[in-house]
């Protein structure tokens, strides 16, 4: 890794992606006296946290499916410093499991893991001793500190050994094949750890939506004297006035559609594939490690119907075994109340996939076809006259999958060529992504790239 120069005096910094991280990195660098400019090829800022807005409706809604812990102290402080934490707040959700058939609920208020240890913990196909067991090995993992050593081991493994088969296939199995896929087996035990030991029962929402959150701190980076342009298409990055690793270098190059400019530094928030294929300088062997980092995408199906599909359920985790075409199910109007969206009942249905599915190249129309049978299992009197309208909407880089020994493959928030960053999701292992950790990656690279 390059050690960057010492900065001497405010430098002109540019920053491709207006999603959580390049937002919150360009706020930091503002305050540090640099100017920013920020590229974004969206027509809005935001990146997977982003919401749209139908006409009926008071509030957006995100594309994918969001929500704060209790325990995401880098977004909250962020917030404050805003001056809109006033505004998150922490409805009641029930949390459920859908197994056999049937759905069991968590206790209300509890959601993400936690919730499934204490479902599991009164899950009567289970053993006793399961039970049990289950929830002491839950315990150890939420509270231990040493995470280094279990990323030397699958999930699948340990998981299987300490819980039991049963409990395992019941409980955790389901949600390392949802997330992951093909390559679920293959996930390490610290990514695992990192989920149960960081997150709260209580979940978050934000009045107005995440695109408020993002709308506001846009707002804050334009009145500290930042640029955001929107549909800029960055087309290549380039060490400009040499090559890379040049003494000569002076910065770096942005090819963009309407011309080039040229920055002291530049930030790339883009996902390791993207940067390699617009960064031509990057040395082959630095691509060969971005290469070694695999993801998976994300699809999903919005639905505004007009009555509830699932009672008071807020989020369905539903097995792939159970053969249905989506692995989650969520009634956002069973967490945030329907009154912000013009009485409408909000529904996500959500998977993971792998680049290349089928998901990825189907129309709205034919992603309702192939996922309403699902729904109908959940509540066999749904048709589609209870639609008022849906929407869909897919990202390739949505997942990062950390395999045995994966923090050897993490590159640094620093590439090869000096004055180039990046800083994206594959890079706060081992926590996984989300809004909290975009924040605080992005706080991370402004202290690196601002000095």
């Amino acid at each position: 890794m390059n050690t960057a120069p010492m900065n001497i005096g405010p430098m002109n910094i540019g920053i491709v992606g207006a999603g959580v991280t390049g937002l919150t990195a360009a706020y930091d660098l503002l305050k540090m006296g640099h100017s920013v400019t920020v590229y974004e090829a969206r027509p809005y800022v935001g990146g997977l946290a982003a919401g749209f807005k139908d006409p009926a409706w008071e509030w957006p809604l995100e594309r994918f499916y969001h929500h704060i812990f209790a325990s995401d102290k880098d977004i909250i402080g962020l917030l404050n410093e805003l001056g809109i934490g006033d505004r998150l707040y922490f409805p009641s959700s029930i949390t459920s499991i859908y197994y056999k058939g049937e759905i069991y609920p968590m206790t209300r208020e509890q959601g993400g893991l936690m919730g499934i240890v204490l479902q599991v913990l009164s899950f009567k196909p289970l053993s006793f001793f399961n039970r049990l067991r289950f929830g002491a090995v839950s315990a150890y993992i939420r509270y231990t500190p040493f995470w280094k050593s279990l990323e030397r081991v699958t999930a699948h493994e340990w998981l299987q050994k300490m819980v039991g088969k049963q409990a395992y296939e019941v409980s955790w199995q389901p949600l390392l094949e949802g997330k992951f896929g093909p390559y679920y087996k293959q996930v390490n035990m610290a990514w695992f750890w990192a989920r149960l030991a960081a997150r709260t029962p209580q979940l978050g929402y934000f009045e107005g939506g995440f695109q408020g959150i993002l709308d506001s701190l846009a707002d804050k980076v334009r009145i500290m004297g930042g640029e955001i342009r929107l549909e800029t298409h960055v087309r290549g990055i380039h060490p400009e006035g040499g090559t890379a690793g040049d003494r000569a270098q002076t910065g770096i190059r942005l090819e963009l559609g309407t011309g080039n400019v040229v920055h002291d530094r530049v930030l790339a928030t883009c996902s390791p594939e993207m940067l390699k294929e617009r960064t031509p300088a990057l040395p082959a062997s630095y691509t060969a490690g971005l290469d070694k980092l695999k993801s998976m995408g994300a699809v999903v199906l919005v639905l505004a119907v007009k009555q509830s599909v699932t009672g008071g359920h807020y989020w369905i985790n539903i097995p792939k075994r159970e053969g249905f075409p989506f692995l989650a199910f969520v009634e956002h109007t069973n967490y945030v109340d329907k009154q912000h969206y013009g009485g409408d009942t909000i529904i996500f249905c959500g998977d993971y996939l792998p680049q290349g599915h089928a998901y990825f190249d189907m129309s709205p129309e034919e992603i309702l076809d192939a996922f309403l049978p699902g729904i109908q299992r959940l509540n066999p009197a749904f048709d589609r006259s209870w639609i008022r309208n849906y929407w869909k909407f897919s990202e390739i880089y949505a997942q990062p999958v950390p395999f045995v020994n994966h923090s050897t493959n993490i590159p640094p928030l620093q590439t090869p060529i000096p004055n180039l960053y990046m800083a994206n999701m594959s890079q706060v292992y081992p926590w996984d992504r989300g809004s909290n950790y975009a924040v605080e990656m992005g706080r991370r690279v402004a202290r690196l790239m601002g000095r």
